[in-house]
């Protein structure tokens, strides 16, 4: 089977693109700038989005569903908001098609909309106009909302999963009666993301919290988990903000306190979208194709028969029958592939692109020796081991797979995060190794905007574990009270 996959050393971007589209996770569309996800890129998404979702329930939260159309008045009631999206909206101003007469279908120019609507590129504005009538005392608080939707940003520089005009995400909107419970929920929120991030994608993050200039818009506060990709760039894993009152007070949602005092609600929003898709292949994958972490892998274990006779065929399936029973019975997804229009070796190189974590190939020599052999996609190792026990093996295999992923992750995270303190060093470390620069920061927007002029470089994040120490600021020279991490980002 010919990959076709440009190799990671020779050009990165390619090699990633050429991924997605031979490991037939996603591919572009006739629309320009959106993708179409394919079954096997779905099945991934459905398993993060299964996850996630058991997740935001086990922490009180509810789903629900809000119109895709936002009326455009309702923008400008939130200034920095609307101020943040404005150029990413696609806006609807007609209502009707017709035919021209000469066989064309164009738009009826007379079926215009009294009042354009904006294709959601997020959902505060029509969530907390809904709220307004959900919300009258403290008994209606808390409302932990979340919503699995669409959304679009009229982006002209796209990339499959990581920048596409419209992509998948779930955002959550909560309602609080005090500042402390939305910050709770704002902090409870980014760790389960981060959890999420280093327990089943095997990616490790940084907890931050954004600078004011990189904050989400309306946003007092916006915390961050950043992943470090093989190519040296940050990705921006998940966000959750504290909105303060700011939306309450655009749209007028008061509550009655239990003195019987009218107060304004108190916000949070938070959301992950498939950019996470594309955090996953960056983090892992290699130039044979996809490298999946067990807990996300829609098939985990492919097993392929070899054989030359049906009598062997026969045999083999047999065994193949027990097997599958005993890893269904641990909960293990199984994929069979005895397709008798490609060759074993066909097989083999299409499920190590595809990123499935173990194999077991097994012929009519293992059958008389009570043999297979057992192949992990992270190591690319194989080994010739007994049927005896086999499911219990595999299973551990798997947890130790997940773990190999994550570590191998971490140590490329920890081999490529330099601190520096000279501008010269910043720089150089930048143009030559690339990952995380731990350095001073002076706190103002105009240092951070210079950096990024010069540089490219982006300050992603004031880690959260971070601890205030007298410094001076890499750029200016002025004074500092902690470091901050920058980098070149997706």
């Amino acid at each position: 089977m010919s990959k076709g996959i440009t190799s990671r050393a020779e050009d990165y971007s390619q090699w990633y693109n050429d991924l997605v589209i031979k490991a037939d996770l996603a591919e572009y569309s006739a629309v320009r700038g959106c993708m179409v996800i394919k079954p096997y890129g779905y099945a991934i998404w459905e398993r993060m989005q299964a996850i996630l979702d058991k997740r935001f329930k086990e922490t009180g939260h509810s789903n629900a569903y809000f119109p895709l159309f936002i009326p455009k008045s309702f923008f400008s009631k939130e200034a920095s908001h609307v101020e943040g999206f404005a150029t990413e909206c696609a806006v609807v101003t007609h209502y009707r098609l017709k035919n021209d007469g000469h066989g064309q279908i164009v738009v009826d120019e007379e079926a215009k909309l009294e009042e354009e609507l904006i294709v959601r590129p997020t959902s505060e504005t029509i969530i907390w106009n809904t709220y307004k009538g959900w919300i009258e005392s403290y008994r209606d608080l808390p409302i932990l909302v979340n919503q699995w939707a669409n959304v679009v940003r009229w982006e002209m520089r796209t990339r499959l999963f990581l920048r596409t005009a419209e992509f998948l995400w779930q955002e959550g909107h909560t309602a609080h009666a005090t500042a402390e419970e939305a910050i709770a929920e704002t902090e409870q929120m980014l760790e389960v993301y981060a959890d999420f991030a280093e327990n089943t994608l095997a990616v490790p993050v940084v907890r931050g919290r954004k600078t004011e200039n990189e904050r989400f818009a309306g946003a007092l506060e916006t915390y961050c988990i950043e992943a470090l990709m093989q190519d040296g760039k940050a990705l921006q894993a998940g966000t959750s903000h504290f909105l303060g009152q700011n939306f309450a007070k655009a749209f007028d949602v008061k509550f009655t306190s239990k003195e019987g005092k009218q107060e304004y609600v108190w916000a949070s929003s938070w959301g992950v979208s498939t950019r996470l898709m594309g955090a996953l292949i960056m983090a892992h994958s290699d130039d044979q194709g996809l490298v999946l972490p067990p807990k996300l892998a829609p098939i985990q274990v492919v097993i392929v028969p070899i054989y030359r006779t049906e009598e062997e065929k026969a045999n083999v399936d047999g065994f193949v029958d027990k097997l599958q029973a005993e890893l269904k019975g641990k909960g293990i997804s199984i994929k069979y592939d005895d397709r008798d229009t490609q060759r074993p070796g066909f097989k083999f190189a299409e499920w190590e692109l595809k990123g499935v974590p173990v194999r077991v190939a097994v012929g009519a020599r293992d059958m008389q020796n009570g043999t297979v052999e057992l192949a992990r996609r992270d190591t690319q190792r194989k080994e010739t081991v007994a049927q005896e026990g086999l499911a219990g093996r595999i299973e551990g295999l798997l947890e130790e797979i997940q773990q190999n992923i994550y570590q191998k992750a971490l140590g490329f995270r920890s081999a490529h995060t330099t601190e520096v303190h000279s501008y010269e060093e910043f720089k150089d470390v930048l143009e030559n190794k690339g990952g995380f620069v731990s350095c001073h920061w002076d706190g103002t927007v105009e240092t951070e905007k210079r950096v990024k002029e010069e540089t490219k470089a982006t300050i992603r994040c004031i880690p959260l574990d971070s601890v205030e120490e007298e410094g001076t600021c890499i750029f200016t020279g002025k004074p500092s009270k902690r470091k901050v991490l920058f980098a070149k980002a997706y």
